[in-house]
């Protein structure tokens, strides 16, 4: 069971939104990482065969997912980043709803939406209407109606944007449970989304793919090492403008950096051991986005 991209390309007018990627995904969960506008939606919407590529292929134990028609949907399931719903249906109702859409027999949309609700944590607020639902459980009612047709393929975009810690925490569990015996590709920009979960992590930046590994890999992986020391707090700026600072922690009239260099930025600075966000701002030039979960 595989799912292969290969040499994938994907433009809008002058800008390429995916750039000649490709990488082949089994069982278990995949991490799709990197910065905004990196191309992640762009490429799990062709995923989806909603977008068609420019060249290149996608196929799934050979056979091109464009060419396999409803045979590739039924084995799909997608939670887009932005999915609508109609607020005054219930949880419940919103589910058959869409079990309706897939063409899924009453009898066994019923049974299915009661096994997925119960799954999600939502046995109890079946009855509470769309509109009435906190961002965290409007992102399960999505992983449930995405579930309906038992996928072996489940794409999830930004899944945990906008959630709360402990809503975020439960979601990765919930992710991590449901990719025991599929396929799970995660989009993100938040690390802790992919660090804890991800059987491998591709990285994405300006629509190409700069690597894909395990957490270790990546980590491995980076040309820096990571360094923490104490400097006066009115040095801070002049580290900022000529390092890439993972975190400062003022106390007083010092700050605590830590700092990925090719070199000690000042002597007497502490080797630390990398770790996932360290590598994204390796690779990004940037901090990644809300990850401390």
């Amino acid at each position: 069971m595989e799912l292969s991209i290969n040499n994938v390309t994907k433009q809008f007018k002058d800008k390429k939104a995916v750039n000649d990627i490709s990488f082949s995904m089994g069982n278990g969960v995949y991490g799709l990482l990197g910065v905004n506008g990196a191309g992640k939606t762009t490429l799990m919407r062709m995923l989806c065969t909603l977008t068609t590529p420019d060249c290149g292929t996608i196929t799934w134990d050979g056979k091109d997912i464009f060419k396999m028609g409803a045979s590739y949907r039924q084995i799909l399931g997608y939670l887009p980043q932005d999915f609508g719903y109609y607020p005054y249906l219930t949880i419940y109702d919103y589910v058959m709803y869409i079990a309706s859409i897939k063409g899924i027999r009453p009898a066994v949309a019923k049974k299915r939406t009661k096994e997925l609700l119960k799954q999600v944590g939502l046995s109890d607020q079946k009855k509470q209407k769309m509109r009435n639902l906190s961002g965290g459980m409007v992102r399960r009612v999505g992983i449930a109606q995405a579930m309906l047709n038992d996928p072996k393929i489940l794409i999830l975009d930004e899944p945990t944007a906008g959630l709360d810690p402990n809503e975020r925490i439960r979601f990765r569990n919930l992710i991590s449970e449901l990719a025991e015996e599929r396929l799970v590709l995660l989009s993100t920009h938040i690390v802790s989304d992919v660090e804890f979960i991800a059987n491998k992590i591709v990285l994405m930046k300006e629509g190409q793919c700069c690597f894909e590994g395990t957490s270790d890999e990546v980590i491995a992986s980076m040309d820096k090492k990571v360094y923490c020391f104490v400097a006066p707090r009115e040095q801070v700026d002049h580290y900022m403008r000529n390092y890439l600072v993972v975190n400062v922690k003022t106390f007083g009239s010092n700050a605590e950096l830590r700092i990925l260099s090719d070199h000690e930025p000042v002597k007497g600075a502490c080797v630390e051991e990398a770790t996932l966000e360290d590598a994204f701002l390796n690779y990004f030039g940037e901090r990644a986005g809300e990850s401390h979960a």
